[in-house]
């Protein structure tokens, strides 16, 4: 029987290595690095090329492993139908254009292909009483519990001056990403709970107002 076999272990790195990953926003390299190690054919941008640097210095042997290229989320430089997966990560809250993004990412998707976007509504407590109310109380709760607050920094300030600046900040999401991923002619649903079984509980106090939520897109097949 084959599945007690090497070939197992062949057929399964096989299949793999024929899926084609594209992570959006790789910053450290977190999702890259998973899903190599799951054996997927991974390509991962960013924009800054100190974090690209941070990503590969992260991956170590598997550096070598992964397309690690500098580009615009808003303007990829694929042909279209390039890849059957597109992953993404608290990234599509800080864009200037996230509707320029979207319709890029559902281009590079091949007829099935799967787009995975994580994300959360990060920063409504700055347009919304009672999302601050809810903010502070997280604040309360980690401090409280004892637990180190991920919501204070140094950069925290830049954090919001951006968020501030950018639109999705003051939309209601992930109702607008379905939207907008429907009209681009993509099926899509959203994962309200994921954060229920990918968050720390040290991260389900610091972000329990903000709940991480999945949308989860294909493209359909012509």
């Amino acid at each position: 029987m084959e599945l007690a076999t090497q070939q197992r272990q062949k057929w399964s790195d096989c299949l793999h290595a024929e899926i084609a990953v594209l992570e959006v926003g790789t910053g450290p390299g977190f999702f890259a690095i998973l899903l190599r190690e799951l054996g997927y054919d991974v390509t991962a941008i960013d924009l800054t090329p100190a974090m690209l640097t941070e990503a590969k210095k992260n991956a170590g042997e598997l550096a070598g492993k992964i397309r690690w290229m500098e580009m615009n989320a808003e303007a990829l430089d694929f042909a279209d139908a390039s890849f059957d997966v597109v992953v993404s990560r608290n990234l599509t809250w800080n864009l200037p254009h996230p509707d320029k993004a979207y319709a890029e990412w559902a281009r590079v998707l091949k007829p099935g292909g799967l787009l995975l976007n994580f994300d959360a509504n990060w920063y409504a407590y700055l347009f919304d009483d009672e999302a601050q109310a809810a903010y502070d109380r997280d604040r309360a709760n980690s401090a409280e519990q004892g637990v180190w607050d991920q919501n204070v920094g140094e950069n925290f300030d830049v954090m919001e001056d951006i968020a501030r600046r950018v639109p999705l900040s003051n939309i209601r999401r992930p109702d607008w990403d379905l939207a907008l991923l429907q009209g681009l002619g993509l099926r899509a649903e959203a994962d309200e709970q994921v954060w229920q079984c990918v968050w720390s509980e040290e991260e389900k106090l610091n972000f329990s107002s903000t709940p991480l939520f999945l949308v989860r897109a294909t493209r359909t097949v012509s």
